[in-house]
């Protein structure tokens, strides 16, 4: 098989204290192989190669699930995850591999994107997964979704406060939003701390890290759902964005 994804078992080891089964990484080469395939029709990833694929498609899904360098507790007692905006499927497509036990929705406002992430589901054999075609201010106001969640991930999806707005409405009390970044600054972190403490969050903590194999700095934010969110939250879909809090 050509593009063979690497296996890294010593880094998965080192930065996670954990290492995919040789099923896992049967599942994650197929997923590269599959995310390959739907680029030809679909604009999924720029990232293509296989180590860039396994360091910031990979690699990056898991480790924010990740605190102090384990895997958030939540996910061995069979959480409830939601993954907002998924686009190609990450971080949600990995965390469903590695978290079977968990009930992972995989949400994005793409009709064609979520129609290619059933395919892959139904590929990989992945049960514990399941797609939604909407938009996070929609759902946020529907009491099915509303404070439905345990956790809720969101990577490469508008600014922090935006990113906020779309996640805590969804969190049950005590639950956690993960927000993926790049750059992180000490004033974006005042700002959000002023959007979290309405929707009834706090910043629970902000993890820098290097990447394995590129060194790229990379921030994950995590909010801890304190209190309900007031019922004016999430705004109407556009606003979030045109408005941050």
């Amino acid at each position: 098989m050509t593009n063979s994804l690497p296996e890294m078992a010593e880094i998965w080891q080192q930065t996670l204290n954990w290492q995919p089964s040789a099923h896992q990484q049967g599942q994650f080469q197929r997923l590269y192989h599959l995310i390959l395939e739907g680029n030809r029709q679909l604009n999924l990833t720029r990232i293509t190669d296989p180590q860039e694929f396994w360091e910031k498609h990979l690699w990056d899904s898991l480790r924010g699930i990740a605190l102090k360098g384990e895997f958030i507790t939540s996910l061995k007692e069979g959480a409830s995850v939601i993954d907002i905006g998924t686009g190609a499927g990450f971080p949600g497509i990995p965390v469903t591999i590695i978290a079977p036990n968990c009930t992972i929705t995989l949400m994005d406002s793409t009709r064609k994107k979520i129609t290619f992430i059933e395919t892959v589901l139904t590929e990989l054999a992945l049960t514990n997964a399941k797609t939604l075609v909407a938009r996070a201010e929609e759902i946020g106001q529907q009491p099915k979704h509303r404070q439905a969640y345990d956790v809720a991930l969101i990577r490469a999806v508008g600014t922090a406060s935006v990113c906020a707005e779309y996640t805590l409405p969804l969190l049950k009390q005590g639950g956690l939003a993960i927000i993926y970044r790049g750059n992180w600054t000490e004033d974006e972190t005042t700002g959000l701390e002023n959007a979290v403490k309405q929707l009834g969050g706090v910043i629970e903590a902000i993890e820098k890290f290097t990447t394995p194999l590129s060194q790229s700095i990379r921030h994950c934010v995590y909010l801890r759902k304190v209190a309900s969110t007031p019922v004016q939250f999430p705004r109407a879909t556009g606003v979030p964005t045109q408005k941050p809090l």
